[in-house]
């Protein structure tokens, strides 16, 4: 992945939260009563997904370790699973900027407090101020301390830090380093207030780009990391010796001998370059400094790491590689507490052909490289990858060298060696948490095991959700990695949508009456930015761009799949037949509506526009604007048409100063009818209809009752029952929401950077059946097997299954055998079991019927060895099949 495709990203979704989140709301007069049901939450799971900019080891506790995300809330490990716990899920609609942690500190004089500083954006995009959240139960619950100024996790420099610190020795004393000018901050209550160091000299002066007027990448980056010298103090007492880094190139290093009454420049200090971390060897009285020319975390060309004696005041440059030789910044510093004369570090910014990871075990005099060049393009690695837990972070590629897949990493700005284990290492990446467990591999000249340390950890945001009435349960549309294809919930999907592969999905529909066939429209720095699919998402294959366009827009399928509309951004509404290949505008609608379809008129569509409701009934060629009024003025609307009743619409949006709510049409928009016991709406969906209801059940985001939440009416809209609870919020969740077409009570919700959380009502539900007994199909049948793509230690591969004699089959089952101790991981699109050598795989519900001459393919992981033969035979049941 390359920069400009991490920042196009990065900006589109502040840009989207700008339009879509909601403003700060007047007090709401009491709130009766509202039904409820007891839900379970679960993620559909992706694990990962984001950039993760800092991990956090508690340094008197074993395996207690908290990881940061950027827009998607904080998380603890969790020993005895291997999985990450989220923490902060409890924040709430109006507060959605603080699901953004630009910082976390543990306690380590008492292990069950933990600290995350808070807040998504210091600009205009998020309304209200940061804030210090602080748990004394290691964040299942939390107490909030309002700052009188902004927090930015989703800002450039949002990899430097740690920004937040509590005193090892006065652990009731905390500093905070404040962007935008506003200094350093202390609190001496444990977090409860907060108040500026009034003589804390330099409060920064570097800004990535002084001249952004959205003051996104313009915001002074201000103080960025503080350190304690713990051999300085005794328990109870404040810690005398403080280090202080400030995004100030040439003032980047402060320091306090008397716990912060004085503070003074460290004398000598390097010069040009920004102190992205500080971290201190006190027993070797080492202070370790990485550095770069900018702020990251996907910028940086020149980088230095330094050593600063603390007795002496004396500097040495310890840097691994020439300042000529380093086209990237230097950031992800630690050192091994079990030997502290150990130091790592990271180059943060080299995005090709892959980050480096570079170690000393003498306190930086010499190092050694995680890969080097033997010769060029050719390169040998210290480590082993294993993604077969997340194979998508492959990204399906196919590089040429010296690039490899998966990647080592990019965006690598968080690398912690746990203080009890040196061989355990975790390091965040722009899509992961990657680790090892046999780090000290490298000193002896073996390779270590690199692989995701993630579960748990899930930190997509949401852009447009789908769940067809059959073939896989659930499509996603994300930002910066594209979306997914879930046909089991509870696994990681093998792959993200593929050619082409969008960096953010934008929009995605089906066609009601034939959901084999998928749209989606997405952003791609050149190429399409529409695809389609054919086999229910599972494969794609490119459309053709209309003139000018610049972004994905809005897509919507006709209900047969025959046509589709599509309102691109740098492009008006254009209509097509067939699969995008001719694209003619469409009359009478302005460009940028939001376009959706008729789930039963093949030939109808639906657009919106600032307040305006549009109508097409020859296939999106012309639309007419409805006489509806009372709509929404602006563009935060979503609105879709009920499957299977013809002409009905839901529509929701709006904002606090003008109409807001939920509003229901019976024929075709030509008039809408505001529900009046919704106050607020911005999401509809539709799911199975309750036991003994004709009507689907409705689904929403709203606020209902003066109560924001979640919400399900099995009643046409006429009741309402709050789904969710003040534990599971999510922050904004405005994007999009589904129910289950065949699971009655089962919901679909979107959010900004908490992944696809589904929820199943208590009670149950009833759900399609699965497939029956073992088939046994008769007739001639076709395998192509094809390995798609191979790592150290495992593989991906595709089999397509053809019937190739005369009569259709119902249920199938495949065999064969691995020749050289391949280990099955993972399978979609088919059951797959193995017991030896021998490996089965078996329809699932939606593609049990397969008609003569067609295909049905299916995927699957596997470890492997050094070898990795294909099997030579295949079986359909009795009937041995032909191999191509």
């Amino acid at each position: 992945m390359r920069r400009t495709r991490i920042l196009t990203a990065v900006l589109a979704l502040a840009a989207g939260l700008l339009s879509g989140a909601p403003t700060a709301l007047a007090a709401d007069p009491p709130a009766p009563k509202l039904a409820a049901d007891t839900y379970t939450w679960k993620n559909a799971r992706i694990d990962g997904g984001g950039f993760v900019p800092g991990i956090v080891f508690n340094r008197s506790e074993k395996n207690l370790a908290y990881a940061r995300t950027d827009i998607g809330g904080a998380y603890r490990w969790q020993e005895s699973s291997k999985t990450w716990t989220p923490l902060l899920d409890s924040v709430g609609w109006e507060d959605w900027g603080h699901t953004g942690v630009v910082s976390i500190a543990s306690d380590s004089v008492d292990p069950n407090r933990v600290y995350a500083a808070v807040g998504t954006y210091t600009n205009s995009w998020d309304p209200k101020n940061g804030a210090v959240m602080r748990s004394s139960d290691r964040g299942a619950s939390w107490q909030k301390a309002n700052l009188p100024f902004k927090l930015g996790g989703n800002m450039p420099g949002r990899g430097m830090g740690e920004r937040l610190a509590v005193d090892p020795n006065r652990n009731s004393v905390l500093y905070l380093g404040a962007p935008s000018g506003k200094g350093l901050w202390r609190s001496t209550d444990s977090g409860a207030s907060w108040s500026q160091v009034a003589n804390f000299p330099n409060v920064g002066n570097y800004a990535q780009d002084p001249s952004d007027t959205s003051g996104y990448a313009s915001d002074n980056q201000g103080v960025v990391w503080i350190t304690f010298d713990e051999s300085t103090g005794t328990a109870g007492s404040a810690t005398k010796t403080v280090y202080v880094g400030v995004a100030d190139k040439d003032n980047a290093v402060y320091r306090s001998t008397d716990a912060g009454a004085t503070w003074q420049r460290l004398a000598g200090q390097p010069t040009r370059h920004l102190a992205h971390k500080g971290v201190l060897d006190a027993k070797n009285g080492h202070l370790y400094l990485a550095y770069s020319d900018k702020g990251g975390p996907y910028d940086g060309g020149k980088g230095r790491l330094f050593r600063y004696a603390t007795g002496t005041g004396t500097w040495t440059d310890i840097s691994p590689v020439a300042e000529a030789d380093t086209f990237y910044g230097f950031s992800g510093l630690t050192v091994d507490r079990q030997k502290p004369g150990t130091v790592m570090a990271t180059a943060y910014s080299a995005w090709w052909p892959d980050t480096q990871i570079f170690r000393s075990t003498d306190s930086g005099a010499t190092w050694s490289k995680a890969w080097d060049y033997t010769s060029y393009p050719n390169r040998e690695n210290r480590y082993t990858m294993d993604v077969s837990s997340s194979p998508w972070l492959t990204w399906g590629a196919n590089p040429q060298p010296p690039e490899q897949t998966p990647k080592l990493g990019w965006m690598t700005e968080a690398l912690e060696i746990d203080p009890f284990d040196s061989d355990r290492m975790m390091y965040g990446t722009g899509a992961t948490v990657y680790g090892t467990e046999n780090l000290t591999n490298w000193d002896s000249g073996s390779k270590f095991a690199v692989k995701p340390m993630v579960r748990g950890l899930e930190e997509t945001a949401v852009n447009d959700l789908a769940s067809p009435p059959s073939g896989a349960p659930l499509l996603s549309a994300l930002g910066d990695i594209g979306g997914f294809r879930h046909t089991d919930l509870t696994k990681v999907p093998s792959m993200m949508f593929t050619q082409p592969n969008f960096t953010t999905t934008t929009s995605l529909d089906f066609a009601e009456s034939n959901p084999n066939t998928v749209v989606r429209t997405g952003n791609l720095d050149s190429g399409p930015h529409i695809a389609f699919s054919t086999d229910n998402g599972a494969n794609w294959f490119a459309g053709t761009d209309p003139s000018g366009v610049s972004s994905g827009g809005t897509v919507a399928s006709a209900a047969d799949g025959s046509r589709f509309v599509w309102s691109p951004e740098g492009a008006g509404v254009h209509h097509t037949t067939g699969f995008g290949t001719s694209w003619q505008a469409s009359a009478g609608i302005p460009a940028g509506a939001i376009v959706e379809s008729d789930r039963v008129d093949a030939k109808t569509f639906y657009g919106f526009k600032s307040g305006k409701f549009y109508v097409s009934t020859d296939g999106g060629a012309t639309f007419k604007e409805s006489s509806a009024g009372g709509l929404p003025g602006g563009d935060s609307v979503r609105f879709k048409a009920l499957p299977g009743g013809k002409g009905d619409v839901w529509l929701a949006g709006g904002a606090t100063d003008g109409a807001y709510g939920l509003w229901h049409s019976t024929d075709g928009g030509a008039n809408f009818t505001k529900l009046p016991n919704v106050d607020q709406a911005d999401t509809i969906g539709f799911g199975k209809a309750a036991p003994g209801a004709s009507y689907q059940t409705l689904y929403t985001s709203a606020k209902i009752g003066g109560v924001r939440g979640v919400f399900r009416s099995t009643d046409k809209g006429a009741s309402w029952t709050r789904i969710n609870d003040d534990a599971h919020q999510w922050g904004w969740t405005g994007a999009a929401i589904t129910g289950d077409p065949r699971v009655y009570g089962r919901v679909y919700v979107s959010t900004n950077g908490r992944g696809v959380l589904y929820g199943d009502s208590s009670g149950g539900g009833t759900t399609d059946p699965g497939p029956g007994p073992d088939p046994t199909p008769t007739g001639a049948c076709k395998v192509t097997y094809k390995i798609t793509s191979q790592w150290s230690g495992g593989f991906q591969a595709d089999v397509q299954l053809t019937n190739t004699g005369t009569s259709p089959w119902n249920g199938w089952s495949l065999a064969w055998t691995f020749t050289d101790g391949q280990k099955l991981t993972q399978a979609w699109n088919a059951e797959a079991a193995q017991s030896g050598p021998t490996v089965t795989a078996k329809n699932v519900a939606w593609n049990t019927t397969v008609a003569a001459g067609s295909s049905v393919s299916f995927g699957f992981t596997a470890s492997r060895s050094d070898t990795n033969a294909k099997p030579a035979a295949f079986k359909l049941g009795e009937q041995t099949c032909a191999v191509v």
